[in-house]
């Protein structure tokens, strides 16, 4: 356990935005699974949105925002 006062708030803060970032995480992998499952393109197009708002905070990185988008599409071309 931390000792110095600031070390404490930054373990406060670390919780608080890793809690933040499960959720994204969360609705990515769910809004994924949805898309892959019906493809249809509401759902793709859902879950592009989700991917590239969380890219947009930096929960996860624009290139993997990027890999996931593409193999979003390539499978929802498919059909």
């Amino acid at each position: 356990m931390a000792n110095i006062k600031s070390a404490i708030k930054r373990i406060k803060i670390t919780k608080r935005n890793r809690a933040r970032n499960l959720v994204y995480k969360n609705a990515i992998k769910k809004s994924v699974k949805e898309a892959l499952k019906t493809k249809s393109a509401e759902a793709v197009r859902a879950a592009v949105k989700t991917i590239d708002k969380a890219a947009s905070k930096n929960i996860i990185s624009k290139k993997a925002a990027s890999r996931k988008k593409s193999k979003l599409m390539k499978l929802s071309a498919t059909k």
